[in-house]
């Protein structure tokens, strides 16, 4: 009973029509006086006990058994009172939660106005007729409302638990959306800023010796570097700020990216580095910059690691698949180890986002990593 207010407008209402009937009926004075009596006990009860059976299950169930003995009584003085049952049926079936006791209360009231028609009519075929009648199609009515409520019920828990449920959804997939983020921008400051901020300590490290030496020639060439180096991490660290394709990759393709990456690389080392990617087709722009990712990382562990004096960056294509080899002939190591830096790991995170592989083969001759990655054409 959710708003008290209706019910409030159907007992008042169906107390002035019970009253109607009996006014105009041209009732005898006890039929009037007992029929009256029972109305006014009636709207009473609604206002002192069933109002508050909104809040309360006793009083719902006391409202229901004074409606149930008004209802009798009330009969028994007037049969049209009988009428009561227009309102006393729904109220059976709203304030009784339990279906078997409410099936209960439905017989017992049809009983009891049964008994009144009776007493007030003389006539107990026409009582068990009517309230035979009556009874079987509250009852019918009444089951049928309750299974679609139980149904509205079930429906609502249901769309309750769905809506928790993409709640949680929405929750993990946000943070999940943020780990990735996270990640990516992890892999992409490893593989530009961080890289061009080693090169800037190399090379500082390598101009303080030849300036110890009295080397100024070959320092200004140092400082010449450093300058470059710097600018370029400003230009990577802008590019990433605004989200945009890699520094190397805005003017010309893959192979003029490579070739300049190549070229700075000697520069900062000493080391002799070939590059080898021309005649390839039209790449998208995400595999051009996986390609020039991975060969950042692959010169870098050079750069650390092998103490190589040659190197060697070499992009093919097929119709499948993009193939780059990063070669050097330093010291190698042992691909099994685990290492516990992050680049062999990011480039392997990388690659696994666009279904890519990476091998490494290292011996005492040097070392070859090959990123192989799905052939994206250009549209």
């Amino acid at each position: 009973m959710e708003s008290s207010r209706w019910w409030h407008v159907a007992v008042l209402g169906i107390a002035a029509v019970l009253s109607g009937l009996i006014i105009w009926g041209d009732p005898s004075t006890i039929e009037l006086v007992g029929g009256l009596t029972a109305i006014a006990v009636f709207v009473a009860a609604w206002f002192v006990v069933g109002r508050r059976a909104t809040h309360s299950q006793r009083a719902g169930i006391a409202f229901v058994v004074i409606t149930i003995v008004v209802a009798a009584v009330g009969t028994a003085f007037s049969p049209s009172l009988a009428t009561i049952q227009c309102i006393a049926y729904p109220i059976i079936w709203v304030l009784i939660d339990r279906t078997q006791t409410a099936i209960l209360a439905n017989i017992a009231l049809a009983t009891g106005v049964a008994v009144g028609l009776y007493l007030s009519t003389g006539s107990a075929l026409q009582a068990l007729l009517i309230q035979g009648i009556s009874v079987t199609f509250s009852i019918a009515l009444g089951l049928w409302i309750t299974s679609i409520a139980v149904r509205s019920h079930e429906r609502q828990r249901l769309l309750d638990e769905l809506r928790a449920t993409q709640d949680e959804l929405a929750m993990v997939s946000r943070d999940a959306g943020v780990s990735s983020e996270r990640e990516r921008l992890a892999r992409e400051i490893h593989d530009t800023i961080a890289q061009d901020l080693t090169g800037l300590v190399l090379t500082t490290q390598r101009a303080r010796r030849e300036l110890a030496d009295g080397e100024l020639p070959a320092l200004d060439e140092q400082l010449a570097i450093l300058e470059e180096n710097a600018r370029s991490a400003l230009a990577e660290t802008r590019a990433l700020v605004a989200a945009t394709a890699p520094i190397g990759l805005a003017t010309g393709g893959i192979g003029d990216a490579l070739d300049r990456l190549g070229a700075r690389f000697a520069r900062e080392t000493g080391l002799a580095v070939t590059v080898s990617a021309t005649g390839l087709p039209a790449l998208d722009r995400d595999t051009e910059v996986v390609l020039l990712r991975c060969a950042q990382e692959g010169l870098a562990n050079v750069r650390k690691h092998a103490r190589a004096g040659v190197a060697s960056v070499t992009v093919a294509a097929d119709d499948d698949e993009v193939t780059l080899e990063v070669r050097d002939d330093g010291r190698g190591f042992d691909p099994g180890t685990v290492a516990a830096g992050f680049g062999l790991s990011g480039m392997r995170e990388r690659l696994a986002l666009v279904d890519g592989r990476l091998a490494v083969a290292s011996g005492a001759t040097g070392t070859t990593l090959t990123v192989t990655l799905p052939r994206g054409e250009q549209e």
